[in-house]
């Protein structure tokens, strides 16, 4: 059997690698693990959460995974991404990917843009239509600033480790990413040391990349990747 360990993104929840998982279940018979790390999840409680607390949930469920599976994969999704990298190292995975994974975070350039659409939004009295602040307005208010140095904790820890990931590894990154710029991508491709690597932009896709318009042939490029196909 093989195994699919699935991370979501710092102050995220499952439902952000979601439309994936509904992708690999239809199209696979693989075990498919989506943990809420600790703190996290549809209401977030991330005060007096340590970054270590995250990474440890992660290995538990790549751990009950690799004793029942023949082959295990790991996704990463934005601070998943840097999770996933460090289970990498130290597991013995068989591929890597990446979605927007933050060794870099906040594209200021796309975000200035971001909030103009916000703003041109609210004066035709359609805020409350706005795709970002639909998704963030809540995690604003409730993400302690503690939680916010944590995840700068973690990426300083895992940053140094990336030369040492040596399994088959995909990466894809959206262009206007207004959270994770696109350099990150490319930092992330030329640090990890395997030879058999794949990066991939997306055009027109934002940070939540598994639910952006490009999303299908970014699953399907997954897909092919993980079968031994791309």
């Amino acid at each position: 059997m093989i195994g699919c360990l699935c991370i979501h993104g710092f102050t995220g929840a499952p439902s952000e690698v979601e439309p994936l998982v509904e992708h690999l279940k239809s199209h696979t018979n693989w075990r498919l693990v989506v943990p809420t790390l600790p703190g996290h999840g549809e209401i977030l409680s991330l005060k007096g959460i340590r970054y270590n607390q995250w990474i440890e949930h992660a290995e538990k469920e790549l751990e009950k995974l690799l004793d029942e599976c023949e082959k295990v994969y790991v996704i990463g999704f934005s601070m998943g991404g840097l999770i996933a990298s460090h289970l990498a190292v130290h597991y013995p995975i068989d591929k890597l990917v990446l979605l927007s994974a933050a060794a870099y975070y906040v594209n200021p350039k796309q975000l200035v843009l971001d909030v103009k659409d916000m703003v041109r939004d609210s004066f035709k009295g359609k805020l409350f239509d706005n795709e970002l602040y639909i998704r963030y307005k809540r995690k604003i208010k409730e993400t302690p600033v503690t939680a916010t140095l944590q995840f700068r904790k973690l990426v300083a820890q895992v940053r140094p480790v990336l030369s040492k990931v040596s399994v088959p590894t995909f990466i894809a990154q959206g262009e206007i990413d207004g959270v994770v710029p696109p350099k990150s991508a490319q930092y992330l491709y030329e640090r990890i040391s395997t030879p058999e690597k794949k990066l991939l932009y997306f055009k027109n896709s934002k940070h939540l990349i598994c639910h952006c318009d490009e999303r299908e042939k970014l699953f399907t490029e997954i897909l092919a990747f993980l079968n031994g196909k791309s």
